[in-house]
């Protein structure tokens, strides 16, 4: 760590704690050559996996239109914002989890039906008529009768 005062390569940590909820680490820093003190933080960058889609182009994932999705899917429903975050952050989670640097669309598609389901289970059948792309009023039926053959899972 370069001193930001003289510019010296040699400087000690003197103290460190955690701060932001144990995400980041507060270090107090010494140079060595000029004595002067300051302050670092230190937060892990966690890279998020390429998204190939379905006509093999790839993108960098997109956190906000993961949440603009969802939250289409959840307008007017009764979810509220802490939910709707943890869910993202949920699926960022698995995503990371791969250890794969590219993932398909269609993965999270899937981690996004999974947790609108648990969600809402109207959020997600408007979800899933988008994403599977239901061309009648058949398709939705067929959905909601799927729907209501599995028991939800009890959010634990």
């Amino acid at each position: 760590m370069h001193c930001p005062f003289c510019n010296a390569t040699d400087t000690k940590v003197t103290d460190s704690r955690l701060v932001g909820a144990g995400k980041q680490v507060r270090r107090r820093r010494e140079c060595i050559i000029c004595g002067e003190r300051f302050t670092t933080f230190e937060i892990a960058e966690l890279v998020m996996p390429r998204v190939v889609k379905r006509d093999g182009s790839r993108l960098p994932f997109d956190e906000r239109k993961l949440r603009a999705g969802m939250l289409k899917s959840l307008e007017k429903r009764p979810v509220n914002t802490e939910q709707v975050e943890e869910a993202i952050q949920k699926i960022m989670h698995k995503l990371r989890a791969t250890g794969e640097r590219e993932v398909s669309s269609k993965l999270v598609g899937e981690l996004v039906m999974a947790e609108l389901r648990k969600l809402d289970q109207v959020a997600y059948v408007r979800f899933a008529s988008v994403y599977r792309s239901f061309q009648d009023v058949n398709a939705f039926h067929e959905e909601i009768k799927r729907l209501t053959k599995k028991p939800k899972k009890p959010n634990h």
